[in-house]
Protein backbone atom coordinates (compact mmCIF):
# COMPACT_ATOMS: atom_id res chain seq x y z
CA UNK A 1 0.00 0.00 0.00
CA UNK A 2 1.28 3.45 -0.92
CA UNK A 3 1.00 5.59 2.23
CA UNK A 4 2.43 8.74 0.65
CA UNK A 5 5.17 8.71 3.32
CA UNK A 6 8.65 7.86 2.00
CA UNK A 7 11.17 8.84 4.66
CA UNK A 8 10.47 9.40 8.36
CA UNK A 9 12.27 10.29 11.54
CA UNK A 10 12.61 7.43 14.05
CA UNK A 11 14.23 8.29 17.37
CA UNK A 12 16.17 11.09 15.68
CA UNK A 13 17.37 9.02 12.73
CA UNK A 14 16.12 9.54 9.17
CA UNK A 15 15.03 6.17 7.79
CA UNK A 16 12.90 4.69 5.02
CA UNK A 17 9.29 4.39 6.11
CA UNK A 18 9.19 0.89 4.64
CA UNK A 19 12.12 -0.21 6.81
CA UNK A 20 11.03 1.49 10.05
CA UNK A 21 9.73 -0.73 12.86
CA UNK A 22 8.44 -0.48 16.42
CA UNK A 23 8.63 -3.28 18.98
CA UNK A 24 5.52 -5.41 19.48
CA UNK A 25 6.16 -4.85 23.21
CA UNK A 26 5.81 -1.08 22.83
CA UNK A 27 3.09 0.05 25.24
CA UNK A 28 1.90 2.51 22.64
CA UNK A 29 0.84 -0.51 20.59
CA UNK A 30 -0.25 -2.70 23.49
CA UNK A 31 -2.16 -0.17 25.58
CA UNK A 32 -2.37 3.05 23.58
CA UNK A 33 0.10 4.79 25.89
CA UNK A 34 1.30 7.58 23.70
CA UNK A 35 0.60 10.98 22.21
CA UNK A 36 0.73 12.73 18.89
CA UNK A 37 0.66 16.23 17.44
CA UNK A 38 -0.20 17.27 13.90
CA UNK A 39 0.83 20.58 12.40
CA UNK A 40 1.95 22.10 9.12
CA UNK A 41 4.71 24.23 7.73
CA UNK A 42 4.68 27.66 6.11
CA UNK A 43 7.72 28.17 3.88
CA UNK A 44 9.24 25.16 5.58
CA UNK A 45 8.75 26.47 9.13
CA UNK A 46 6.50 24.44 11.46
CA UNK A 47 3.79 26.76 12.76
CA UNK A 48 3.27 27.19 16.53
CA UNK A 49 5.72 24.35 17.15
CA UNK A 50 6.53 25.33 20.74
CA UNK A 51 2.85 25.27 21.64
CA UNK A 52 2.42 21.80 20.18
CA UNK A 53 5.44 20.58 22.11
CA UNK A 54 4.20 22.17 25.32
CA UNK A 55 0.87 20.33 25.02
CA UNK A 56 2.65 17.06 24.26
CA UNK A 57 5.03 17.51 27.19
CA UNK A 58 2.11 18.10 29.54
CA UNK A 59 0.50 14.90 28.28
CA UNK A 60 3.77 12.98 28.62
CA UNK A 61 4.05 14.12 32.22
CA UNK A 62 0.52 12.86 32.91
CA UNK A 63 1.21 9.50 31.24
CA UNK A 64 4.61 9.08 32.89
CA UNK A 65 6.61 9.16 29.65
CA UNK A 66 10.13 10.59 29.77
CA UNK A 67 10.48 13.83 27.82
CA UNK A 68 13.54 15.02 25.91
CA UNK A 69 12.20 16.63 22.72
CA UNK A 70 13.71 20.04 22.06
CA UNK A 71 12.22 22.51 19.58
CA UNK A 72 15.39 23.49 17.72
CA UNK A 73 16.47 19.89 17.28
CA UNK A 74 13.03 18.94 15.99
CA UNK A 75 13.08 21.88 13.55
CA UNK A 76 16.38 20.63 12.15
CA UNK A 77 14.97 17.11 11.83
CA UNK A 78 11.90 18.42 10.01
CA UNK A 79 14.10 20.42 7.64
CA UNK A 80 16.06 17.27 6.83
CA UNK A 81 12.86 15.30 6.28
CA UNK A 82 11.47 17.98 3.96
CA UNK A 83 14.62 17.76 1.90
CA UNK A 84 14.68 13.94 1.91
CA UNK A 85 11.04 13.80 0.80
CA UNK A 86 11.54 16.60 -1.74
CA UNK A 87 8.82 18.75 -0.20
CA UNK A 88 8.61 22.50 0.26
CA UNK A 89 5.58 22.35 2.56
CA UNK A 90 4.29 19.43 4.58
CA UNK A 91 1.77 17.91 6.93
CA UNK A 92 3.69 16.65 9.94
CA UNK A 93 2.70 14.18 12.62
CA UNK A 94 4.93 13.86 15.67
CA UNK A 95 4.24 10.68 17.65
CA UNK A 96 5.61 9.75 21.06
CA UNK A 97 4.91 6.22 22.32
CA UNK A 98 5.69 4.90 25.79
CA UNK A 99 8.27 2.51 24.40
CA UNK A 100 9.04 -1.12 25.10
CA UNK A 101 8.04 -2.64 28.44
CA UNK A 102 6.80 -5.89 29.96
CA UNK A 103 3.36 -7.28 29.24
CA UNK A 104 0.84 -6.19 31.84
CA UNK A 105 -0.50 -2.89 33.11
CA UNK A 106 2.35 -0.91 34.65
CA UNK A 107 2.11 0.55 38.12
CA UNK A 108 5.73 1.54 38.44
CA UNK A 109 7.89 4.50 37.48
CA UNK A 110 8.41 6.54 34.34
CA UNK A 111 8.60 5.04 30.87
CA UNK A 112 12.30 5.80 30.39
CA UNK A 113 12.76 4.79 26.72
CA UNK A 114 9.93 6.23 24.60
CA UNK A 115 9.78 5.89 20.83
CA UNK A 116 9.65 9.09 18.81
CA UNK A 117 8.40 9.14 15.22
CA UNK A 118 8.15 12.09 12.84
CA UNK A 119 5.89 11.36 9.88
CA UNK A 120 5.89 13.82 7.00
CA UNK A 121 3.82 13.95 3.84
CA UNK A 122 2.68 16.36 1.17
CA UNK A 123 0.37 19.03 2.55
CA UNK A 124 -3.23 18.08 1.73
CA UNK A 125 -5.07 20.65 -0.36
CA UNK A 126 -8.45 21.60 1.01
CA UNK A 127 -11.06 22.69 -1.56
CA UNK A 128 -11.00 26.45 -2.07
CA UNK A 129 -14.81 26.42 -1.80
CA UNK A 130 -14.51 25.58 1.90
CA UNK A 131 -13.02 29.02 2.51
CA UNK A 132 -14.95 31.08 -0.04
CA UNK A 133 -18.40 29.49 0.43
CA UNK A 134 -18.25 27.38 3.60
CA UNK A 135 -18.31 23.73 4.55
CA UNK A 136 -21.13 21.42 5.66
CA UNK A 137 -21.26 20.38 9.32
CA UNK A 138 -23.05 17.05 9.83
CA UNK A 139 -24.39 16.09 13.26
CA UNK A 140 -23.37 12.55 14.25
CA UNK A 141 -24.91 9.96 16.53
CA UNK A 142 -21.47 8.81 17.66
CA UNK A 143 -20.93 10.78 20.89
CA UNK A 144 -17.62 12.32 21.88
CA UNK A 145 -16.23 10.03 24.54
CA UNK A 146 -15.02 11.32 27.88
CA UNK A 147 -11.33 12.20 28.38
CA UNK A 148 -8.83 9.64 29.62
CA UNK A 149 -8.02 11.85 32.61
CA UNK A 150 -8.89 15.32 33.84
CA UNK A 151 -8.53 16.77 30.35
CA UNK A 152 -8.53 15.24 26.88
CA UNK A 153 -5.09 14.31 25.60
CA UNK A 154 -4.16 14.09 21.94
CA UNK A 155 -3.45 10.44 22.59
CA UNK A 156 -3.15 7.23 20.61
CA UNK A 157 -6.66 6.33 21.85
CA UNK A 158 -8.32 7.43 18.62
CA UNK A 159 -11.07 4.86 18.09
CA UNK A 160 -13.79 7.38 18.90
CA UNK A 161 -12.68 9.61 16.04
CA UNK A 162 -12.43 6.67 13.63
CA UNK A 163 -15.97 5.54 14.51
CA UNK A 164 -17.20 9.08 13.90
CA UNK A 165 -15.46 9.23 10.53
CA UNK A 166 -16.97 5.87 9.52
CA UNK A 167 -20.44 7.07 10.50
CA UNK A 168 -19.94 10.26 8.50
CA UNK A 169 -18.84 8.28 5.45
CA UNK A 170 -22.05 6.25 5.59
CA UNK A 171 -24.39 9.25 5.59
CA UNK A 172 -25.83 10.15 2.20
CA UNK A 173 -24.64 13.51 0.92
CA UNK A 174 -21.90 13.87 3.55
CA UNK A 175 -18.96 13.93 1.15
CA UNK A 176 -16.72 16.86 2.03
CA UNK A 177 -18.52 17.47 5.34
CA UNK A 178 -17.06 17.52 8.83
CA UNK A 179 -18.83 15.52 11.52
CA UNK A 180 -20.09 17.20 14.68
CA UNK A 181 -19.85 15.11 17.84
CA UNK A 182 -22.00 15.83 20.88
CA UNK A 183 -21.40 14.91 24.49
CA UNK A 184 -23.44 12.05 25.96
CA UNK A 185 -25.57 14.74 27.61
CA UNK A 186 -26.38 16.20 24.18
CA UNK A 187 -24.24 19.35 24.28
CA UNK A 188 -22.17 20.33 21.27
CA UNK A 189 -18.53 19.29 21.60
CA UNK A 190 -16.27 19.39 18.54
CA UNK A 191 -15.67 18.08 15.06
CA UNK A 192 -14.02 14.74 14.42
CA UNK A 193 -10.72 16.54 13.74
CA UNK A 194 -11.56 20.15 14.55
CA UNK A 195 -12.68 22.53 17.26
CA UNK A 196 -15.92 24.48 16.88
CA UNK A 197 -16.80 28.19 17.15
CA UNK A 198 -19.98 30.13 16.48
CA UNK A 199 -20.97 33.78 16.47
CA UNK A 200 -24.21 35.25 17.80
CA UNK A 201 -24.97 38.96 18.03
CA UNK A 202 -21.32 39.88 17.50
CA UNK A 203 -20.00 37.61 20.27
CA UNK A 204 -17.77 34.60 19.70
CA UNK A 205 -18.65 31.32 21.43
CA UNK A 206 -16.87 27.97 21.74
CA UNK A 207 -17.59 24.89 23.88
CA UNK A 208 -15.78 24.87 27.20
CA UNK A 209 -13.01 22.36 27.85
CA UNK A 210 -15.31 20.98 30.56
CA UNK A 211 -17.28 19.27 27.76
CA UNK A 212 -14.27 17.00 27.25
CA UNK A 213 -13.04 18.48 23.97
CA UNK A 214 -9.40 18.63 22.95
CA UNK A 215 -7.67 21.86 24.04
CA UNK A 216 -6.78 22.66 20.44
CA UNK A 217 -3.70 24.72 19.64
CA UNK A 218 -5.49 26.64 16.88
CA UNK A 219 -8.56 27.01 19.12
CA UNK A 220 -6.45 28.72 21.80
CA UNK A 221 -4.68 30.88 19.20
CA UNK A 222 -8.00 32.07 17.76
CA UNK A 223 -9.22 33.01 21.25
CA UNK A 224 -6.02 35.03 21.69
CA UNK A 225 -6.54 36.74 18.34
CA UNK A 226 -10.10 37.61 19.36
CA UNK A 227 -8.92 39.17 22.62
CA UNK A 228 -6.18 41.17 20.85
CA UNK A 229 -8.67 42.56 18.35
CA UNK A 230 -11.49 43.49 20.69
CA UNK A 231 -13.78 40.58 19.82
CA UNK A 232 -15.76 39.42 22.83
CA UNK A 233 -15.55 35.68 23.34
CA UNK A 234 -16.86 33.17 25.83
CA UNK A 235 -16.48 29.46 26.51
CA UNK A 236 -19.61 27.66 27.61
CA UNK A 237 -22.04 24.78 27.32
CA UNK A 238 -24.25 24.97 24.24
CA UNK A 239 -26.96 23.01 22.45
CA UNK A 240 -27.73 22.29 18.82
CA UNK A 241 -30.42 24.95 19.11
CA UNK A 242 -27.71 27.51 19.81
CA UNK A 243 -25.91 26.42 16.64
CA UNK A 244 -29.07 26.60 14.54
CA UNK A 245 -29.58 30.22 15.62
CA UNK A 246 -25.94 31.22 15.06
CA UNK A 247 -25.03 34.05 12.70
CA UNK A 248 -21.72 32.37 11.84
CA UNK A 249 -20.03 29.02 12.49
CA UNK A 250 -16.45 28.05 11.80
CA UNK A 251 -14.08 25.16 12.51
CA UNK A 252 -10.42 25.34 13.49
CA UNK A 253 -7.49 22.99 13.05
CA UNK A 254 -3.73 23.22 12.66
CA UNK A 255 -3.71 22.06 9.03
CA UNK A 256 -7.01 23.44 7.68
CA UNK A 257 -6.75 26.67 9.71
CA UNK A 258 -10.13 28.48 10.00
CA UNK A 259 -12.91 26.92 7.90
CA UNK A 260 -16.35 28.62 7.66
CA UNK A 261 -19.51 26.50 7.91
CA UNK A 262 -22.32 27.22 5.48
CA UNK A 263 -24.73 24.40 6.24
CA UNK A 264 -25.67 22.53 9.43
CA UNK A 265 -27.24 19.12 8.80
CA UNK A 266 -29.04 17.03 11.39
CA UNK A 267 -29.99 13.37 11.31
CA UNK A 268 -33.69 13.76 11.98
CA UNK A 269 -36.51 16.26 12.22
CA UNK A 270 -35.23 17.53 15.58
CA UNK A 271 -32.30 19.16 13.78
CA UNK A 272 -33.49 20.24 10.33
CA UNK A 273 -30.99 21.37 7.71
CA UNK A 274 -30.03 24.97 8.38
CA UNK A 275 -28.27 27.57 6.26
CA UNK A 276 -25.99 29.50 8.60
CA UNK A 277 -26.31 33.28 8.56
CA UNK A 278 -26.40 34.58 5.00
CA UNK A 279 -25.01 31.34 3.58
CA UNK A 280 -21.46 32.61 3.18
CA UNK A 281 -18.46 33.31 5.46
CA UNK A 282 -19.43 35.93 8.02
CA UNK A 283 -17.75 39.14 9.07
CA UNK A 284 -16.06 37.87 12.25
CA UNK A 285 -14.95 34.66 10.56
CA UNK A 286 -13.29 36.64 7.77
CA UNK A 287 -11.75 39.08 10.23
CA UNK A 288 -10.22 36.31 12.35
CA UNK A 289 -9.00 34.50 9.22
CA UNK A 290 -7.24 37.68 8.09
CA UNK A 291 -5.52 38.06 11.46
CA UNK A 292 -4.58 34.37 11.51
CA UNK A 293 -3.01 34.50 8.06
CA UNK A 294 -1.04 37.58 9.07
CA UNK A 295 0.83 35.37 11.54
CA UNK A 296 1.32 32.51 9.10
CA UNK A 297 2.85 34.94 6.61
CA UNK A 298 5.18 36.23 9.34
CA UNK A 299 6.26 32.66 10.05
CA UNK A 300 7.07 32.14 6.40
CA UNK A 301 9.28 35.24 6.13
Amino acid sequence: MNTGVNVIGLNGQIVSAAAASVSVMDHGLMYGMGLFETFRTYNGEPFLLERHLQRMEQGATELGIAWDIEADGLRAEIASLLKANRLNEAYIRLTLTAGEDEMGLPSGPLYESPTRIVYIKELPKSPESWYTEGRTLQVLRTPRNTPEGAQRLKSLHYMNGILGRRELGGISGSQGAEGLMLTREGYIAEGIVSNLFFVKNGRLHTPTLDTGILPGITRAFVLELAAKNGIKAEEGTYTLGDLQQADEIFLTGSVQEIVPVRLLRGLDADVPESIIGEGRPGELTLKLTEHYRHYTKETGN
